[in-house]
């Protein structure tokens, strides 16, 4: 066990050394921050709710496809628990920081006019901020599941279609993100918003749907910046030391 997870270990300090640095730091950047803006409401109807945070999910996901195309579906999962541990490490803080005394700064825009209004706006910030336990443990099970998801059906895709072009990337990162993202949302709305929030099944199961469409648009119309820039890494041999690493240990 011991040489196994100080294998691992090293795997994951090569990746991470490899993988270009912005690529790494925007994907943990849009995890930590679509967990924020899903506290707010996009549009909302009996059978249909997105939040904001469906402007962000889309691009973790594309992250991961490009991820999975160069260094395997492994290494996209290996970054996404990375992801994930900061995200938690994040809303750890957040909440403690809740905690201390001291205003929010919208607190004093209200405090000479509406002193009410100024304690409302304080209390709403840090129950924001600080986040509920239920919805960031729900959170982070959605999105360790969904990303296990997106990385095996891209992979299993990558055998069937085994092309270079954009076809083959578009066939596996529509199908991946699609199922994924249904699953993220299924595992949350399940956890969460069935249970603590009172939705029905039906809520539950159509949300999934047309949420997971929503995020699937998006992704066709940025998959083809993800696939140039995954070819771009493979011509310029971005991370050839980390193949170089897995043949290795192979």
């Amino acid at each position: 066990m011991k040489s196994y997870i100080q294998r691992e270990w090293q795997d994951l300090v090569v990746l991470l050394r490899n993988i270009p640095s912005l690529v790494v730091s925007f994907f943990i950047l849009s995890v930590v921050c679509m967990n924020l803006l899903a506290n707010k409401e996009l549009v909302s109807f009996e059978y249909m709710a997105l939040d904001c945070g469906f402007t962000l999910s889309w691009f973790s996901f594309l992250c991961m496809d490009m991820i999975c195309k160069r260094f395997g579906p492994k290494a996209a999962m290996k970054v996404s628990v990375v992801a994930l541990f900061v995200n938690l490490c994040t809303c750890l803080f957040f909440n403690i920081l809740s905690h201390a005394p001291g205003m929010w700064g919208e607190f004093y825009s209200y405090i000479d006019t509406n002193p009410d209004a100024a304690k409302v706006a304080n209390d709403a910030l840090n129950a924001t901020f600080g986040g509920s336990w239920y919805v960031v443990l729900g959170s982070a099970l959605a999105m360790f599941t969904a990303s296990l998801v997106n990385s095996v059906v891209n992979y299993g895709m990558g055998k069937f279609a085994k092309g270079k072009d954009f076809k083959t990337f578009a066939a596996r990162s529509y199908v991946s993100t699609m199922v994924a993202q249904f699953v993220d949302n299924m595992i949350f709305a399940l956890t969460v918003s069935h249970v603590f929030f009172g939705w029905t099944m039906k809520q539950v199961i159509i949300c999934s749907i047309t949420g997971a469409v929503m995020e699937l648009l998006c992704e066709v119309v940025f998959s083809p910046v993800g696939y140039r820039m995954a070819c771009k890494w493979e011509k310029e041999n971005v991370g050839s030391d980390y193949l170089k690493f897995k043949a290795g240990q192979a």
